[in-house]
């Protein structure tokens, strides 16, 4: 049925092959779906109403059973057809440093130096897939980039190498005329005990060591930024500011646990609502204005018809939600309970125009009187919640 949280190419959904592909592995039990023909996927997608999908160089091409060249081209070949066919772009890729042995200690960051080596070159080919494709984003998630012991990771010499590896990679991309940039994925832990570049705010601080700072920005993930205590929203609204939201990641996680990559909207429903706004430019004054990619995983109780019902229900809980947002910043109500928190006052430069530092300091002021204000800030919060649930 259609209904005005039908989804459309305009709203510019994006999903990974390996997320309606996922087959259920676990750490404790092997796959409950079979391997979806990747040409299948880009049909039902379409069908759903996304606009596009993403891809590892193994998800598209697993090397098992795309053994040669002539065999690649064939798969790659059924592939392009099937996007012609739906319309569908591919808008991002990225490159499996984490999933074979080689990679068991890293990838751009590991210690033994063939492996770094083999890594680099791994992701050279894939870049010049996605040119092929179209992708004008590349992710890079360094999942195995870290440590469990000390010991084992000079950190320092780490973080060398990952700039290196960056470097190279822009450099690359730059003589080969490829229209792509880097977005950086951080995560806290898992697989490894910690990776390197946890966070958000880790990651903008290592882009600008780099030879090329403008070539790469972020692709922050929801569950990856709460399994470390943090408020999603909050974190892309500080790379909007820096102009470094080049990607995201939209999903559904419960706090500071494992890494769940539940249905967007599931988890913490409150975050989702507060993310939404901000991609819609609410409080920072910059709208997002990139393909909303969906990363998550359909869980080990579905079936291979429930997937396209998880992937489904991603897309029409963001409109759900967008919806709700649009209509808590159109209420008037919640145009008076901004004003009465003093929100619009923080756009305001703390020193005046012509003022002085002597100026402030010689102003009259009664801190106890100003301790006395009420910010207001419950009934701006409940409105919020009551739009949430849809009750206003």
């Amino acid at each position: 049925m259609t209904d005005r949280f039908t989804p459309t190419e305009d709203d510019r959904f994006s999903f990974g092959l390996w997320t309606v592909g996922w087959q259920g592995v676990d750490v404790f039990g092997g796959a409950v779906r079979p391997r979806l023909d990747p040409v299948e996927a880009v049909h039902r997608l379409a069908e759903l109403g996304a606009a596009a999908v993403t891809f590892h160089d193994d998800d598209l091409l697993p090397p098992d059973l795309v053994p040669d060249e002539a065999a690649r081209r064939r798969e790659l070949d059924r592939f392009t057809k099937a996007l012609a066919e739906t319309g569908l772009v591919v808008e991002m890729a990225t490159t499996n440093l984490f999933g074979h042995p080689v990679f068991k200690e890293g990838a751009l960051t590991a210690n033994d130096r063939d492996v770094r080596r083999y890594a680099i070159a791994k992701v050279l080919r894939n870049l010049d897939l996605a040119a092929e494709l179209g992708a004008r984003t590349y992710v890079l998630w360094g999942g195995r980039e870290g440590a469990e012991s000390g010991a084992g990771k000079d950190v320092a010499a780490a973080l060398d190498r990952y700039k290196e590896g960056l470097d190279l990679l822009c450099g690359y991309v730059r003589e080969q005329g490829h229209d792509i940039r880097f977005a950086l994925e951080p995560k806290p832990n898992e697989p490894r005990g910690d990776i390197l570049l946890p966070t958000v705010g880790h990651a903008i601080a290592f882009i600008d060591e780099l030879e090329e700072p403008d070539r790469v920005g972020l692709n922050p993930e929801v569950g990856h930024e709460e399994m470390a205590g943090l408020n999603f929203a909050q974190g892309i609204a500080q790379a909007l500011w820096h102009g470094k939201l080049f990607h995201v990641d939209l999903n559904g996680q419960h706090g500071p646990r494992f890494d769940q990559d539940l249905r967007f909207g599931a988890g913490n429903l409150r975050g989702a609502f507060w993310t939404v706004d901000v991609l819609e430019g609410a409080g920072t004054g910059r709208a997002y204005d990139g393909y909303l990619h969906f990363d998550y995983k359909p869980p080990r109780t579905e079936d291979t018809d429930d997937v396209w019902e998880t992937a489904r229900a991603c897309m029409r809980n963001f409109l759900v939600l967008r919806e709700r947002v649009r209509a808590f910043r159109a209420d008037p109500e919640v145009t008076e309970a901004l004003a009465a928190a003093r929100v619009d006052q923080l756009a305001v430069p703390t020193l005046g125009e012509g003022e002085s530092l002597a100026d402030l300091r010689a102003e009259a002021r009664d801190p106890d009187a100003m301790g006395r204000r009420g910010m207001h800030l419950e009934r701006l919060d409940q409105l919020a919640l009551e739009h949430l649930l849809g009750v206003r």
